[in-house]
């Protein structure tokens, strides 16, 4: 009986040790309103997102906002649009991925987005780190 009470706290001690190796998927999200979420805070201690903006393009919203390392060290990143019509629907937001960049120490990059449709009057753009599987 004994075996079997330090074999079950063994599993579960492990359990507990690897899911908090896990990768964190959480991020920051800024949106063209001006509100903003941050999902995980180590993260945010890294790369902060600053002067969303928009714009018409062409009849469709154009968005775009800087993306900040805050480490010394490369980062690989993750970011995506979301956009909404007035009634506050997202607009195929199934169908959009998520784009890949790399930010080498203290860098920034602007990244720009285009509405799928005239529909769009705001954005979120939302980050995140990349894993690798």
């Amino acid at each position: 009986m004994k075996q079997l009470i330090m074999a079950v706290a063994l599993v579960t001690g492990l359990s507990i040790a690897l899911a908090g190796c896990a990768p964190h998927t959480a991020g920051i999200m800024a949106s063209s309103t001006g509100e903003s979420r941050i999902d995980n805070r180590n993260f945010a201690n890294e790369v902060t997102l600053t002067q969303l903006k928009a714009r018409p393009e062409g009849g469709l919203l154009q968005g775009a906002g800087l993306i900040s390392s805050q480490v010394a060290t490369d980062l690989r990143l993750q970011y995506k649009f979301t956009w909404f019509d007035a009634a506050n629907f997202a607009i195929e937001d199934e169908g959009v991925s998520w784009k890949s960049v790399k930010l080498h120490g203290k860098q920034q990059m602007q990244v720009v987005g285009l509405a799928p449709n005239a529909n769009a009057v705001r954005y979120e753009l939302y980050v995140r780190k990349a894993f690798s599987n």
